[in-house]
């Protein structure tokens, strides 16, 4: 692999990060872009200013979808250092999406090293207060010119970053959701367990439908029986009876949640019976109606947490206190929250440390 190529732009005043940061709309100054072809492989590694992408109207990811993608997080420590939290399985996941979309795997030690190189860089760009983050988009897209269905045979690689407030502004407070049987987000042995922006485009119209209602978010349900809890919009579910915290198992399509698994992982340490299996939505109707459901909270990068205060299904309305029953999930966001900013011992060693030592802006 080539040696990343460095275009630095000069920063006269420094960084200015804006007060109100929104989520997904503000960028820094930098991004790190790779290309492949069949004879090179990947090549020309470089981190450069951000500038728009000229494309051709007959690239191919714009008519055939042919791209993946990831988010994760960064952040600083009291003592000013710069991570990023499970950078490790972020980059296993964008190659397992890579290989179900028939583009080439990236080696992940280098991939891992330039996402180091390029948040060592930007480290002025992460915020620090309570709920904030560098967000870290990953995107790869297949860019042969052609109107014919194959996979591509060239690519691009592109990780940008963007300063993010809270992915909620309205902060940690219970959610409303809605029980979706009116649409199908993916069925098994399609592609519901990729990151592509295909999976996001098929959510779209219902959860458009859902903010009309006034939830926050749609709860999918199974594509066939359309009655196994799927996951709810962005991000993976959990749900609490009393005696066991179960989640959806992974069909093939439910996203492979990386905060998912560290809460998993996380619950099982401190004791609690953690299970991975089919949950019905009629289950949790009839656990509800006996007192046995507690709680359901959502988990992904973008909110980390999220209590579900309402889930709606067929006009039922299951209601949750968040100073009562949402214990759990407070308790999950500060633990998590904390390893991220190393607030507390980091004994999963889920934290990279980005440390800039070959260029200095």
């Amino acid at each position: 692999m080539e040696k990343i190529k460095y275009l630095i732009k000069e920063r006269a005043q420094g960084v200015k990060i804006p007060e109100n940061l929104g989520f997904g709309l503000i960028y820094t100054d930098h991004v790190f872009e790779m290309d492949y072809d069949p004879a090179k492989g990947w090549h020309n590694p470089t981190i450069k200013p951000l500038e728009n992408l000229s494309i051709h109207p007959a690239t191919m990811f714009i008519h055939y979808a042919q791209s993946i993608f990831e988010g994760l997080k960064a952040f600083k420590t009291r003592s000013g250092e710069a991570v990023i939290f499970r950078a490790d399985r972020h980059i296993d996941r964008l190659n397992r999406s890579a290989k179900r979309i028939c583009i080439p795997e990236v080696d992940p030690d280098f991939l891992m090293y330039a996402l180091t190189e390029l948040i060592a860089i930007e480290k002025d760009w992460i915020p620090t207060r309570d709920g904030e983050a560098l967000y870290i988009r990953p995107v790869v897209y297949g860019s042969d010119l052609f109107l014919g269905v194959r996979p591509s045979t060239r690519y691009k690689l592109v990780i940008m970053l963007s300063p993010v407030g809270a992915y909620y502004p309205e902060g940690f407070v219970p959610v409303k959701i809605l029980a979706q049987d009116d649409y199908v987000r993916a069925v098994r042995k399609g592609m519901g367990e990729c990151k592509t922006p295909a999976n996001y485009a098929a959510s779209l119209l219902a959860g458009q439908k859902a903010k009309e209602q006034g939830f926050t978010q749609v709860l999918w349900l199974d594509g066939i029986e359309q009655k196994y809890l799927e996951e709810v919009g962005t991000m993976n579910i959990f749900v609490q009876f009393k005696g066991e915290v179960a989640t959806p198992k992974l069909t093939g399509t439910v996203l492979p949640g990386v905060t998912r698994e560290s809460v998993i992982q996380i619950l099982h340490d401190k004791g609690y019976n953690v299970t991975e299996r089919l949950i019905s939505i009629n289950e949790i109707v009839t656990e509800y109606k006996k007192g046995n459901v507690l709680s359901i909270f959502g988990t992904g990068t973008a909110a980390v947490i999220s209590p579900v205060g309402l889930l709606s299904y067929k006009g039922f309305e299951m209601k949750f206190d968040y100073t009562d029953s949402n214990v759990l999930a407070a308790e999950l966001f500060k633990e998590i929250s904390a390893i991220q900013r190393a607030e507390i011992v980091d004994r999963y060693n889920w934290l990279t440390y980005a440390d800039k030592k070959s260029v200095e802006v």
